[in-house]
């Protein structure tokens, strides 16, 4: 087996999307929308996009690049209106394009829809050929984002929310939306909670985000999690909700969103993600401990991680490598040296505090491994003794098809090596994961259930196992339903 030369100098999963919702009567919906996505912009970095309505019309204003590059003081006078969603990207069905922008705007029988949504629609190939049969629709995007648009606003039904029922029930997959009409803001998550939403209240007006911490940004009161399966209509008559498709009471809110994904200052599942990584960290010390002086993580994902590790070991915790927030990402030609160049962009190490150390190196996941033996040579190089990798996820084997870019089967290196194996490719002294079991008993303490597939192959709903990130790009125009 080989691995990608072509990495990105952050050997982890890919970020997924954020969302947000907002209504704010009197207001200027879009301004509010704007700092939500700010406060979401570590979920993507991509594209970047605002919908507003005004009561009659519906504006979208979506670009590629970071929400503060899209987004200037004068594309927000278009924008006006109470109501808005926004979105930020990072493509897991459809490619990198600016026809892939979201928030996308449709035409259909109820008139216009303009929706954002994070996840994945597993079987958005049948339901692209069945709305091109049925209803003519005209695919612009490659995104499924477009289908679940399309759906929307050529489902049946009364209301919008019979409308939005309908939609859930043709829906397999993962997703956390947000959909805009004319006069109605709506909000759904699927029946599993695989990707997260909450809600807030602030002043007269709602906000929902894919994250607590957005609500914080907007001064919004923090309310709950958007039940599994649970459907949000917010128009004229208030706040209102519904089930749309909850036959189970099984949950499976994604784990890698406690290990990785959110932000550490988030409430997911009832629990602040910070104090979870610590305990993910202590939990690791417990299953791997060693004889070390000093504990440091690979910044800014595994510092809660470490703190935990160095609390429950003993051992001294340090910041050890500096990283430059101000990279964006970085994709390195195949060699050697600008391959070293590339982990040297976002890391710089503190030569003085771990010279002549036993570093014991907290990072929160290894996907295709292209990343950590240079960042091992790093620490070698600044003159570290001994170097003692330990991961606060188990190894990740299997690829996700509910919303995250987790590579492929042939590219995930724990898929294809042992783990002394893996060991020897870092470099590493010692490599120790959190097992299945200790991370699961970790996170379990929270209020439901968690999807772990990656690191076990147990799917929450039945996948193609060939499923790519491109299949609405590679089916051509009219896909045929298999």
């Amino acid at each position: 087996m080989e691995f990608s030369p072509f990495a990105s100098a952050f050997d982890h999963p890919k970020e997924e999307c954020g969302v947000v919702g907002v209504y704010t009567p009197g207001g200027e919906a879009s301004v509010q929308a704007y700092f939500g996505l700010f406060a979401l912009q570590h979920r993507g970095q991509e594209s970047a996009g605002i919908a507003s309505s005004d009561g009659v019309n519906i504006k979208v204003h979506a670009q590629m690049g970071l929400v503060t590059q899209v987004f200037r003081e004068q594309d927000f006078y278009p924008l006006s209106g109470e109501r808005a969603i926004g979105h930020t990207r990072y493509s897991t069905t459809g490619s990198s394009e600016s026809c892939n922008a979201q928030p996308l705007l449709v035409d259909g029988v109820h008139g216009t829809v303009a929706l954002a949504n994070n996840g994945n629609i597993i079987n958005a190939l049948q339901l692209k050929s069945q709305l091109q049969r049925d209803w003519g629709c005209t695919f612009t995007a490659t995104t499924d984002t477009e289908v679940i648009a399309y759906l929307l606003a050529n489902a049946s039904g009364q209301s919008w929310e019979d409308r939005v029922f309908h939609c859930m029930r043709q829906l397999e997959g993962a997703y956390s939306m947000v959909a805009l009409t004319e006069d109605t803001l709506v909000a759904a998550r699927d029946p599993l909670g695989i990707r997260p939403l909450c809600l807030g209240k602030m002043g007269d007006g709602w906000a929902v985000a894919s994250e607590s911490c957005a609500l914080d940004h907007l001064g919004a009161e923090y309310l709950r999690e958007v039940e599994p399966g649970e459907v949000i209509i917010i128009d004229g008559n208030g706040l209102r909700s519904g089930r749309g498709a909850r036959d189970t009471d099984r949950r499976a809110l994604c784990v890698f969103e406690l290990i990785y994904f959110a932000r550490p200052d988030s409430n997911l599942d009832g629990q602040l993600v910070h104090l979870v990584r610590q305990e993910m960290g202590a939990q690791l010390a417990r299953e791997h401990p060693v004889d070390a002086d000093m504990v440091i993580g690979i910044p800014d994902s595994s510092t809660a991680a470490a703190v935990g590790y160095a609390k429950e070991s003993g051992i001294p915790f340090s910041e050890g490598l500096v990283k430059n927030r101000y990279v964006g990402r970085t994709f390195i030609e195949p060699d050697q040296r600008s391959r070293d160049l590339g982990v040297r962009q976002k890391f710089n190490p503190l030569t003085d505090v771990i010279s002549g150390r036993r570093l014991v190196v907290v990072d929160d996941s290894i996907v295709r491994g292209t990343t950590t033996p240079h960042v091992v040579r790093l620490l070698r190089r600044a003159g570290a003794k001994e170097v003692h990798l330990r991961v606060c996820a188990p190894p990740i084997m299997h690829p996700c098809y509910m919303g995250v870019d987790m590579a492929s089967r042939q590219e995930l290196i724990a898929a294809n090596k042992t783990v002394p194996e893996i060991q020897n490719i870092t470099g590493a002294d010692s490599l120790g994961y959190l097992s299945v079991d200790g991370l699961m008993k970790v996170v379990g303490e929270g209020g439901g259930g968690f999807c772990n597939a990656c690191f076990t192959g147990e799917y929450p709903v039945p996948v193609q196992l060939e499923l790519t990130k491109l299949i609405l790009e590679e089916s051509g125009a009219s896909p045929v339903i298999s």
